[in-house]
C-alpha cells in the first residue's frame, strides 16, 4: 500500500509530495495500477487533476478539490502564471553556473514518448537554471521553468552537455555508488555486491507557487527523498 506524503491541504487543494516511481494517474491501460490519485480518491470523493509529473520524477504536486478550483488553477498553468522550481543532480560542471536555456521542444517522429530539440518546428521552450553545489563530477542543480514542455529539463540538459543523472532517455542510466566518489573505496566482505545511493532519474519537483482565486498565496516545498539527499551529502564528504 503506498503512503502519501501530505504536503499542505485546504478546502481547494491538495498538495503531494510524490515518489518517484509512482505514477500521478493510472496507465489508460490499467485503472487499477497503483497511482497518486488513485491512493487520494480512497479518502477523497473528488479530485482534479491539474498537472502531472513523470512517474520517475518525484516532487510537489497540486490537485484541486473542486471544479472551481480545477478550472482556475487550470488556466493558471496555460496562462503561465504558476512558478515552478525542480531541483536534480545533473553529470559534470556546468559553465556558466547560471543562465537561460532557451531552445524549442517537439515530439520525435519515430521514437514514441521521446522529445528533441528543434528550433523550427518545436514549441518555444525557456529553463532558466543555476547551480547551487558543483562537485566536478556532478552537479546540483536548480531549475525553473518559463515553459511547461514534456521532459523539457531533460531534453534541455541533454542539450547542452549535462543530462540529468540515471536519466537512460537523454543520458545514461548509471547509478551512483560509493565508489564512484570515495578514492580507494573497499567494498565490505559482508555484502556481495555494492548497492546504489542512487538509481533513479535524479530530478524532483522542489517548489510551487501561485495565487488562488481569493487572493490566497500558495508558496509549496516539497522536502527532498531520502536518496537526493543521501546522495548530496556522500558527494559532499567525497568529492
Amino acid at each position: 500500500m503506498l503512503k502519501l506524503q501530505i504536503i499542505d491541504e485546504d478546502e481547494h487543494y491538495i498538495f503531494v509530495n510524490k515518489p518517484s516511481g509512482i505514477l500521478t494517474i493510472p496507465d489508460r491501460h490499467d485503472f487499477q495500477q497503483t497511482s497518486v490519485v488513485t491512493e487520494l480518491r480512497k479518502k477523497h470523493e473528488r479530485i482534479f487533476i491539474i498537472h502531472r509529473l513523470d512517474r520517475d520524477t518525484s516532487g510537489c504536486i497540486c490537485f484541486a478539490k473542486t471544479e472551481q478550483a480545477h478550472r482556475y488553477t487550470s488556466q493558471l498553468f496555460e496562462q503561465r502564471q504558476v512558478e515552478k522550481w525542480y531541483v536534480g543532480i545533473v553529470n559534470g560542471q556546468i559553465i556558466p553556473d547560471k543562465g537561460l536555456i532557451d531552445a524549442a521542444i517537439m515530439e520525435h517522429p519515430t521514437l514514441k514518448g521521446k522529445m528533441l530539440i528543434h528550433q523550427k518546428q518545436g514549441k518555444p521552450s525557456q529553463t532558466e537554471y543555476e547551480v547551487l553545489e558543483s562537485f566536478g563530477k556532478y552537479s546540483f542543480v536548480k531549475f525553473k521553468l518559463l515553459t511547461g514542455r514534456t521532459h523539457q529539463i531533460r531534453v534541455h540538459m541533454k542539450n547542452i552537455g549535462h543530462s540529468l543523472v540515471c536519466d537512460e532517455m537523454y543520458g545514461e542510466m548509471n547509478p551512483i555508488y560509493i565508489s564512484n566518489l570515495k578514492k580507494n573505496y573497499k567494498q565490505s566482505k559482508l555484502t556481495e555486491n555494492e548497492s546504489p545511493i542512487l538509481n533513479r532519474l535524479a530530478l524532483h519537483a522542489f517548489q510551487l507557487k501561485f495565487v488562488g482565486e481569493s487572493g490566497h498565496p500558495y508558496f509549496i516545498e516539497a522536502s527532498l527523498p531520502k536518496d537526493l539527499d543521501a546522495t548530496l551529502k556522500q558527494c559532499r564528504k567525497w568529492l
